[in-house]
């Protein structure tokens, strides 16, 4: 056959022409849609098509006006800046673009904002439940796998696999949630993750933790799809419960759509060969640090299937904060855990909250910064010291405490409880440092998560150290949370990975051989840990005082700690007796805050105290008493 070499030489220039001829197409708007009467009327589309960045755009619907169409370095996009008057009507918005004689024209859709629950923030009243999705309970065994998704696979008996939780199995078990005392529900993200199985130390391992997202305007059909996830939300409002959605701003899947064609270059941070980021926090704070270290640890790669965003580019930062917002008015969600939020540009994260907040003045956000540290954890919350960069993050989970509280639990029993800076002094000296935040009872406190070594695990196993930690936590200052499992004592360390403190909640699945959803499906053992938190988390929802009642604490002596929350509407004193022997506690260095009361009731026993002149208090034991006169 003869060949035609000249049209072979030829066809790389030809190419490039005959795309360019091709019919443009529009395939994505994001947002998906927007609503009328948003106090911002001003929103930023992201149409994506082959050649979509090549049309010349117009809009017209009565109050919504074009205000400006721009292109980026890739043809595939066009941004376009609408604005939308109060007085427009919800409606479909046809977007028409036009090259040369053809016209592409796309449906986008305002809708009428409902009334709904929404944005309800969490304060100090509530009690968050932290629950692995994929781990906590299968509701609905249809959704487990798909073959059209990366990970098609599915397999409770492999750690590193998706077991098949879902919103369903959640919902379903929202009556027990109420009953152990819970306001609200933090769930692990719900966005797509459609992320193949990645290596992960020689391990293939799922993204069923969810933080690879890959589409950020659809909730992963695995977990049960967007209107699961809408009617999951209503749900738990009705039943009295909050919803804190994980968000994830720092990073995103590396098979996320976007990623596929990217816009332009500056989309992520670039680097001329790979680098990951040393999560070493310091260098952020540092007024001595090196700038090469301050970027690679805020433009590091997280790990190597995580490309970082880059949030100073002006596309990416409006992307993500509209997506914030439409999450917040599409599925009615009270309340925003931020993912790595120290290794987030921090301007850019004033500028997210800022507009969430404009827009949901009670909605709450805390965010995650794993420090070590009080003045490192106030740079990334509202504090009162004098940084060069301010934050205006309303909370943030407190690391800083959840280790002081571990590390003296571990002291107690030992000689250490009674040292100068052991056992309970370390919790007493973390909450002495509260000066340098704005509003210390804005941040969320734990014992434990999915990044930790399980709670009971961490304390050797030890009923008596499991209590007092819960009572701390249950009666100090802060939004207190719980990781799934802790309230029916679910133990491991991160060994060998962090699969060991992940593991599916018993009874969560059809099948189950044991269910500890249920009295009966526990061990007498379970049921004391179940009905003690339940016990004291059901006082403190229905006490003021433990939520914003002032918290007044007294240097520890011998191992016994002593604090009171108090207020107009009553007094709650706390004692822990930290030592190996029982001890015997005169009151009367505490007049302070007992003057005038008589008597106490024991919140966790019922029995009334006759006098409060001293207290009896067994080795171990913290003791929780609403003061009476």
């Amino acid at each position: 056959m003869k060949k035609n070499y000249s049209l072979l030489l030829l066809l790389p220039f030809l190419l490039p022409m005959l795309a360019t001829a091709q019919a443009v197409t529009i395939d994505r708007v994001n947002p998906t849609n927007w609503w009328v009467g948003m106090k911002n009327p001003n929103v930023q589309l992201l149409v994506h098509g082959p050649g979509a960045g090549t049309l010349a755009y117009t809009v017209n619907y009565p109050g919504v006006k074009l205000v400006k169409s721009s292109t980026v370095e890739n043809p595939n996009y066009a941004f376009l800046d609408l604005t939308i008057s109060p007085t427009a009507k919800p409606g479909r918005v046809q977007l028409v673009g036009k090259k040369g004689s053809q016209t592409v024209t796309q449906s986008w859709e305002i809708k009428a904002r409902d009334n709904a629950p929404k944005a309800q923030g969490v304060t100090a009243a509530d009690f968050i439940y932290v629950a692995m999705l994929d781990r906590f309970a299968n509701g609905d065994p249809t959704n487990d796998k798909f073959t059209d998704m990366r990970d098609p696979n599915m397999d409770r008996a492999n750690p590193f696999f998706r077991h098949g939780g879902d919103l369903a199995g959640v919902a379903q078990h929202l009556p027990y949630l109420k009953e152990l005392g819970v306001t609200a529900v933090w769930l692990t993200p719900v966005t797509e993750n459609d992320q193949p199985l990645t290596n992960e130390g020689g391990t293939m391992r799922a993204s069923y933790h969810g933080f690879g997202f890959t589409d950020q305007y659809k909730i992963d059909k695995r977990f049960g799809g967007n209107t699961a996830y809408k009617s999951f939300v209503q749900q738990a409002h009705a039943a009295g419960i909050k919803v804190v959605q994980d968000a994830v701003y720092n990073h995103v899947g590396n098979t996320h759509w976007i990623l596929q064609d990217l816009p332009m270059k500056s989309w992520l941070h670039q680097w001329p060969t790979y680098t990951n980021t040393t999560y070493r926090y310091t260098p952020v704070t540092d007024p001595h640090a090196a700038q090469s270290d301050r970027k690679v640890t805020l433009d590091g790669w997280f790990v190597p299937f995580l490309p970082d965003l880059n949030q100073q580019n002006p596309y990416v930062a409006n992307y993500l904060i509209e997506n914030a917002l439409w999450n917040v008015e599409n599925f009615g969600i009270d309340a925003y855990r931020i993912d790595t939020y120290l290794y987030n540009d921090q301007p850019f994260m004033n500028r997210c909250n800022a507009a969430l907040l404009a827009e949901y003045p009670r909605l709450h956000i805390y965010g995650e910064s794993a420090v070590t540290n009080v003045v490192d954890q106030a740079y990334y919350t509202r504090s009162k010291i004098d940084f060069p960069f301010k934050s205006n993050q309303p909370g943030g989970l407190d690391f800083v405490l959840e280790g002081a509280m571990l590390a003296g639990l571990k002291e107690v029993g030992t000689p250490a409880a009674t040292g100068w800076d052991g056992g309970p002094q370390r919790f007493y000296q973390t909450l002495a440092q509260d000066v340098v935040y704005e509003d210390p009872t804005k941040l969320v406190t734990f014992l434990d998560n999915f990044d930790h070594n399980r709670f009971l695990s961490e304390i050797g196993d030890d009923l008596d150290k499991y209590k007092m930690g819960l009572t701390w936590l249950l009666t100090t200052r802060g939004i207190p949370s719980l990781y799934y499992g802790t309230e029916i004592l679910m133990k491991n360390f991160k060994d060998p990975t962090d699969a060991e403190v992940r593991r599916d909640f018993p009874g969560g699945w059809p099948g189950d051989k044991e269910n500890k959803f249920t009295a009966a499906g526990r061990t007498a053992r379970e049921n004391e840990a179940f009905d003690f938190v339940k016990k004291l988390a059901t006082y403190r929802r229905d006490h003021k005082v433990l939520h914003t009642g002032k918290l007044m604490q007294y240097l520890p002596e011998n191992g016994l700690y002593v604090y009171f929350r108090y207020d107009a509407t009553g007094t709650v004193l706390v004692a822990s007796n930290t030592s190996d022997k029982p001890a015997t506690l005169p009151t009367a260095r505490f007049s302070e805050r007992t003057t005038g009361f008589s008597k106490a009731r024991n919140v966790l026993t019922g029995e009334t105290l006759s006098s409060i002149s001293t207290l009896q208090l067994p080795a171990k034991t913290a003791v929780v008493l609403e003061l009476l006169k």
